[in-house]
């Protein structure tokens, strides 16, 4: 019998998003694959190597599930949190050298921490395991209530967008800014022109 595949980015609600649009929602805690760093991603060779680590993990889990629990889903798309000490560096400042972040794929919440495990083992007993996989981990994150909108287009113009949600919804829906930035990347760059990258911007809130 074929087992049905689930598609996260097409039947979750935590991937809903429309640009120009601001909406509030409540994230349940979820579990992801987490590798940190620091860095231009565009240059750094940590961030290329963090991913070379999260992925054949993500994909072992997947078939894993597949195999063992019968159930088959699509890998969620990359996502990652990006903070700096100096925040102008996102803005007008734009220096990428100052960001840290943290590239995630989130596990779903039926693979239980045992298959993962196995999956973190497969990968690092395989042939060319990946220089970052002693940085990665498996992780629940709990934002809560966030802002998140969709922007169409290169990453660097992101900022206008931002300014909008940071500078006028938030503030006028009585709530202020907490946490780190989210975003989920719905488009691959290296297979999509810059104007047509679709990216979920997320910000976890609080009441002011």
């Amino acid at each position: 019998m074929t087992v049905a595949k689930v598609d996260p980015k097409k039947e979750w609600d935590l991937y809903r998003a429309r640009r120009g649009e601001f909406r509030l929602l409540e994230v349940p805690p979820l579990r992801y694959l987490m590798v940190d760093g620091h860095g231009d991603p565009n240059t750094a060779p940590s961030y290329a190597a963090a991913l070379e680590a999260l992925y054949p993990v993500a994909y072992k889990t997947k078939f894993a599930s597949k195999r063992e629990l019968d159930r088959d889903y699509v890998v969620p798309p990359l996502e990652a949190l990006w903070w700096a000490d100096d925040m102008t560096s996102f803005t007008t400042a734009r220096d990428k050298s100052l960001w840290s972040w943290t590239v995630m794929i989130l596990v779903p919440d039926w693979c239980h921490d045992e298959l993962v495990a196995a999956a973190i083992e497969a990968v690092a007993g395989s042939k060319d395991a990946p220089e970052a996989l002693g940085r990665l981990r498996l992780e629940e994150l709990e934002e809560g209530r966030c802002v998140q909108t969709l922007h169409i287009g290169p990453y660097d113009e992101e900022a206008a967008v931002l300014a909008q949600m940071h500078d006028e919804f938030i503030p006028e829906s009585g709530l202020r800014m907490r946490g780190l930035h989210h975003e989920i990347y719905l488009g691959d760059p290296r297979r999509t022109s810059p104007d047509r990258l679709r990216t979920i911007l997320r910000q976890p809130v609080e009441p002011a």
